[in-house]
């Protein structure tokens, strides 16, 4: 079993993942480091108890293939640089491959309409996580995710 990330060493992978792709600002890291507080404690959890999501952001399979099939299908300039990331292409892939995890729920948020919330309201971060990637039907509330930001993000 991996050991979650430090808020530091999750920081760094999404901006060394993103930077390249040319889809790296500090609105999308935050965003990000939300998400998988929120989702795995930062990688304490790859994989879902009881339920098919998968890694440090817990992508559904559902999801993942929507994704392929719908969005990076069409955006052969992104889907070349998310494929890059991973020898297998696989929802699999996610469990392990922290890279192409952070490729793949930046693509995901990619396809959300309107911009990235600002880094510095973490109100409209998670009213956008709720919108674009829990769902309304998600279990996700939001006093637990900026209890989950607080600790695993922040530290406090």
């Amino acid at each position: 079993m991996r050991h979650p990330f430090t808020a530091p060493a999750l920081r760094a992978l999404i901006r060394s993942t993103l930077e390249p792709m040319g889809l790296y600002s500090v609105n999308a890291e935050e965003l990000l480091m939300a998400t998988a507080a929120n989702e795995s404690h930062l990688g304490e959890y790859r994989l879902q108890v009881n339920g098919p999501a998968i890694g440090i952001f817990q992508e559904e399979p559902e999801d993942f293939a929507d994704l392929y099939a719908n969005f990076l299908a069409f955006r052969p300039q992104f889907k070349t640089m998310v494929d890059a990331l991973s020898r297998t292409r696989t929802v699999q892939d996610l469990e392990n491959n922290d890279s192409y995890a952070v490729a793949i729920c930046r693509m995901h948020y990619m396809r959300a309409p309107g911009d990235l919330p600002p880094a510095d309201d973490l109100e409209a971060i998670w009213n956008y996580y709720k919108a674009h990637y829990n769902s309304a039907e998600g279990a996700a509330n939001a006093v637990t995710f900026a209890e989950c930001y607080r600790k695993y993000v922040l530290g406090k």
